[in-house]
């Protein structure tokens, strides 16, 4: 199963930048959208979409596949593969 997802970060500070509440979307567009929207809020610095597949019931899962990173977003989450 795939799941797409928007997360958003908070400002920098001195624990650096925490994520947000994430968003499950349906689809990569839909993720896409969602994190743009999310870097235009005050409260956020940026916000990152990505796709994640795996297993629930089982708890494994791949590597997340950055789609779109908007803002400032740590530099963990733009380590991985982006398309």
């Amino acid at each position: 199963m795939v799941y797409y997802v928007a997360l958003p970060f908070t400002p920098p500070s001195k624990a650096g930048s925490p994520p947000a509440r994430p968003w499950n979307v349906r689809t990569a567009p839909a993720a896409i959208r969602r994190a743009h929207a999310m870097s235009f809020n005050e409260a956020n610095a940026g916000a990152v979409a990505f796709s994640r597949s795996g297993d629930p019931n089982v708890g494994e899962f791949d590597d997340a596949v950055i789609l779109k990173t908007f803002g400032q977003v740590p530099a963990d989450f733009t380590d991985f593969q982006q398309v």
